[in-house]
């Protein structure tokens, strides 16, 4: 079997909700042993988004490739235990607000004193440093002051959300992303460094070259709905039979296919058309010409003719397109692992980017509860089961079953 690119390194994962968790998936499915550190009651994304069977759909996901330990933060024996276990990390995944891993003494200054080669990545709203950096700060905070809502949905209505989560996503995805740079800066200087992530950063890194334009073209986008200014034809039409889809067609070339296409090869010559400022400039009439074109056709037809003469389109897809499209399945982008709760079979994303010679793999999904606090406390912290059972017994640790989840087959990418 083959390895898997990060076999070896240990993550320690501190906080909740999803940034710093996505972060601690992304480098578990590359083969990190990645050992979540929840509170005795579990982490709050165990009972967040949709539920089935008293669990969250969502866990199995997010925690995936993990090991959870159960602890009391709040109990100086439970942050002793923390501190032992960060002493055999390489990395350190935390989205706690700044200061209050300094208020328990396990800040990176106090833990890199032990294990100089720790790498420490921050998740938070407003990052360590700044005057803003012990304001809370969600995802959706980051998305309003980074940029991204300004730019989504229509001019003549409030900004809208995206539909996931995407402010959290980016910062755990730029998390890692710091985490493999300082990784590989430690193979030279044998040290490691502190990693500082701010939400709104991570989605205004993003914003292209919108604050250029402001400032020295006087030129400030906004919403536009599903166009993209000056850019056609790259909208979003609606079939006969009411399916969706999303022709882009904008280069000279590419449109007079789309032209040939629709039966009226005539229109890639007409003026209004015939090049990239022309379409920009009359893109009002040219959608109009293609959504009339699109209307008359059931949405399989209309793909098929494009797919004849190679003009890019998509299908608006739904969760359904999804688990019933061919090329998602060729390609293994759909995994399924049985939930040890509930022993339901959840489908989840498989794992990208594929790597071809070491690629990453799910090897389990979210675990139950405490379910490897014992068995990590053994290995890391090299705690006998004497003290595990005591601190079991007054509340500071909690174990479901020493044994890892249900065995499932590791799915590779």
């Amino acid at each position: 079997m083959s390895r898997t690119p990060l076999d070896g390194v240990r993550v320690l994962e501190l906080g909740s909700f999803i940034a710093g968790p996505f972060a601690g998936q992304l480098l578990g499915d590359y083969g990190a042993e990645v050992v979540k550190i929840e509170p005795c009651d579990g982490d709050a994304m165990r009972r967040w988004g949709v539920m089935r069977d008293g669990q969250s759909l969502w866990w199995a996901q997010l925690a995936r490739n993990k090991r959870s330990v159960a602890v009391d933060l709040r109990d100086p024996r439970g942050r002793d235990l923390v501190r032992r276990l960060a002493g055999k990390a390489d990395i350190v995944v935390e989205n706690f607000a700044p200061g209050r891993l300094a208020s328990w003494g396990l800040d990176y200054p106090a833990l890199s004193a032990a294990n100089p080669k720790l790498i420490m990545a921050h998740v938070s709203g407003f990052g360590q440093s700044g005057p803003r950096a012990h304001d809370r700060g969600f995802g959706s905070v980051g998305e309003a002051m980074g940029g991204i809502r300004a730019l989504t949905g229509h001019p003549d209505r409030p900004p809208t959300r995206v539909g996931v989560s995407l402010g959290d996503a980016l910062a755990g995805m730029f998390a890692v992303m710091g985490v493999l740079a300082a990784l590989q800066e430690r193979h030279r200087s044998g040290r490691g460094q502190e990693i500082d992530v701010a939400l709104y950063e991570a989605v205004f890194a993003l914003m292209e070259s919108t604050l250029a334009e402001h400032e020295l073209a006087g030129s400030t986008r906004t919403r536009t709905g599903s166009t993209l200014p000056g850019v056609a034809p790259s909208n979003v039409y609606r079939a006969g039979d009411g399916g969706e889809l999303l022709i882009a067609a904008n280069g000279d070339a590419l449109f007079a296919r789309l032209c040939a296409a629709m039966g009226t090869p005539e229109l890639a010559a007409d003026p209004r058309f015939a090049t990239h400022q022309a379409r920009g400039q009359n893109m009002a009439e040219l959608d109009a010409v293609i959504g009339g074109w699109v209307a008359g056709l059931p949405l399989e037809e209309a793909e098929r003719l494009l797919d004849e003469h190679a003009v890019p389109r998509g299908r608006i897809y739904t969760p359904a397109d999804m688990l019933a499209d061919a090329h998602y399945a060729a390609r293994e982008m759909i995994v399924r692992l049985a939930d040890p709760g509930t022993g339901l079979e959840i489908p989840m994303p498989g794992v990208v980017p594929k790597l071809s010679r070491t690629p990453g793999a799910i090897r389990t999904p979210g675990p139950l509860l405490g379910a490897d606090t014992a068995r990590v406390l053994r290995e890391w912290a090299g705690c006998p089961e004497k003290e595990i059972d005591l601190l079991a017994s007054r509340g500071v640790v909690r174990r479901a079953d020493d044994a890892s989840p249900v065995p499932t087959s590791a799915v590779r990418h």
